[in-house]
């Protein structure tokens, strides 16, 4: 599915949110626990180069457009549990994706943790423009999709597949054949 980047009344969408949301493991029999902490990560690209990655370990891009506001360990909490915002008008002009990537840093399949989800939001107007249920989805992390900007309009596609991997890293070689 490709999507321009426009809202119902055709203005521009510059200012978009993207959030993963998941609930803590339950208590299991005899009060044990198994943590289980979700990342979601921007994977920034010239054409085919990984140019930057914003993530939990770095927070906020090299020219300042994409930014993490924190990393929920849990899933505690109603709502989005971690946040990535990004300002299109801000985005140099080499930088031709941005792809959205969810891990599951402790391991568990996506399939195991309950409520877990995805989605992205137009800032302006708080209005979801995705939504993906990734509780059903194979393996350790899935690609959600991306912005692209092929002919300088920046525009929506999805990609939706599980993948495994525990860490953004663990994910390129999978994005490389969206690109």
């Amino acid at each position: 599915m490709t999507q321009p980047l426009r809202d119902d009344q055709g203005t521009e969408i510059v200012y978009l949110r993207f959030g993963l949301g998941w609930d803590p493991a339950r208590r299991k029999l005899w009060g044990k626990t198994s943590e289980i902490d979700l990342n979601v990560a921007a994977m920034i690209y010239s054409d085919t180069d990984l140019v930057d990655v914003v993530y939990h370990e770095q927070m906020l891009s090299a020219d300042t457009s994409v930014r993490l506001h924190g990393d929920n360990l849990t899933g505690e909490g109603p709502g989005d549990d971690e946040i990535i915002t990004v300002d299109l008008t801000r985005v140099p002009p080499a930088v031709t994706a941005i792809i959205f990537v969810v891990t599951c840093y402790t391991g568990q399949p996506l399939a195991r943790v309950e409520n877990a989800f995805c989605r992205m939001v137009n800032s302006a107007t708080a209005t979801e423009l995705a939504h993906y249920d990734i509780a059903t989805v194979p393996g350790t992390g899935f690609i959600m999709g991306g912005l692209f900007r092929p002919t300088g309009a920046w525009e929506f596609r999805e990609i939706n597949r599980g993948i495994a991997a525990k860490h953004p890293v663990e994910a390129t070689a999978e994005i490389l054949g969206h690109l």
